[in-house]
């Protein structure tokens, strides 16, 4: 395998942190040529330090001023790049093979693009580019010539349990042959077992202590909503080319089959694994090859059960809403992800319930009004349209 140089966008956050544990075990594989981190100064640096990338992509020149105030006398400065110019200029350089684009929200939207329309091989940990405009998206790549590799634990999983997985140049298989439908796991979140009536009380602290993944608050607050899984669904939708009724979601406790994928003769394959995002991380990484991840094997003599249900409709509205946005289509699921991303940080600054997540997405789905197209510039509007509603929505509503 020849080494290639890699650019991280959100290499502070949990994907950032993992693939460097990753990198870090094959150096004479990969060469981290880009950073970028907007939080985390302090870890961004210790990255800095070890990993001496030439380029860093912070939020402001605040930022960048900082970072260069910590640097000590005749250590290396990477070039430091500003903002959303300096995201672009990150993925797009010649000298960049690979992009681990782990930003998470729609903020990843617009440089992990910009890394496709680039023809880069593209590790896709954030939701947010293939909910918000998904076809679009697998469409530039088809143009570009880039690759797209899916880094979610359960579309990795998928991908790796399809057939001719690894064989299509464009990374993700064009061959469905035999498919019947796709199943999507999903731990049901630290709040599976409670009564309905119990939810509204749900804090902060509580939604993010996931039970099997160390994952950043958002996206455990989405995982105790199982917004997650419906994102992951509409993901799937554009990343795999099925519809929404050829997926089912699966509650699956221990997190250990990571998805599956069932065949018309009646066949189901599954992607097993421990709950580490190691092991997606370094599937895509070295694919089509394999490499070690430092993720612990999997015991078979030490699992006592393997457990399965359907989740439940009334504790997890999420679920249908991101269905009615996947079956609608269009720009419906943009509204969606927009509304979700404002509720979940109310909720996480206690001005919001847990219960009203569910509730502001569904007013907001049902108020903003949607044109035709969606190309970029429809996508960009229609979320801050969604992201002022839900604003207002919030305000009025509160925490009750």
């Amino acid at each position: 395998m020849n080494r290639q140089n890699l650019a991280i966008l959100g290499s502070t956050g949990t994907i950032g942190v993992n693939t460097l544990d990753v990198v870090a075990r094959h150096r004479e594989l990969y060469n981290v040529v880009g950073l970028s981190g907007f939080t985390q100064m302090d870890r961004l640096l210790e990255q800095i330090r070890l990993f001496q990338p030439d380029m860093v992509a912070v939020k402001s020149q605040s930022e960048a001023d900082l970072l260069g105030s910590m640097m000590k006398p005749g250590e290396k400065h990477p070039r430091l790049l500003i903002g959303a110019e300096g995201l672009d200029q990150l993925v797009t350089g010649e000298q960049v093979d690979m992009v681990m684009a782990g930003i998470v929200g729609a903020a990843g939207l617009l440089p992990t693009l910009a890394a496709v329309q680039a023809g880069k091989k593209v590790l896709v940990a954030n939701k947010e580019p293939l909910v918000m405009m998904g076809r679009e998206f697998m469409r530039s790549a088809q143009e570009s010539g880039a690759v797209i590799l899916p880094i979610d634990s359960e579309h990795n999983a998928i991908f790796q349990s399809l057939p001719q997985a690894g064989a299509d140049a464009s990374g993700v298989p064009a061959c469905l042959e035999g498919v019947k439908r796709l199943l999507l796991t999903g731990s049901g979140g630290p709040f599976r077992d409670r009564a309905v009536e119990d939810m509204g009380g749900i804090t902060p602290e509580q939604a993010v202590a996931h039970p099997n993944w160390v994952m950043g608050r958002k996206i455990s607050v989405d995982s105790a909503t199982m917004m997650n899984k419906g994102l992951e669904l509409i993901e799937a939708c554009s990343l795999f080319d099925v519809r929404p009724d050829q997926i089912d979601i699966v509650v699956h406790p221990q997190s250990i089959i990571h998805s599956m994928v069932e065949y018309t003769d009646g066949s189901v394959i599954a992607q097993l694994g421990m709950p580490d995002m190691r092991t997606p991380i370094a599937h895509a990484l070295a694919w089509p090859q394999r490499l070690e991840s430092g993720v612990e094997r999997l015991d078979f003599f030490r699992m006592n059960q393997l457990n399965f249900e359907p989740p439940d409709p009334v504790k997890f509205p999420c679920l249908r809403l991101a269905r009615t946005a996947a079956e609608q289509g269009g720009l419906l699921p943009a509204v969606l992800n927009a509304a979700n991303e404002e509720a979940v940080s109310a909720f996480l600054d206690r001005r919001l319930a847990f219960t009203g997540i569910a509730e502001i997405v569904e007013r907001v789905m049902d108020s903003v009004p949607l044109t035709a197209g969606v190309d970029l510039e429809a996508v960009l509007q229609t979320d801050q349209l969604a992201r002022t509603r839900a604003g207002e929505l919030i305000e009025k509503m509160g925490v009750h």
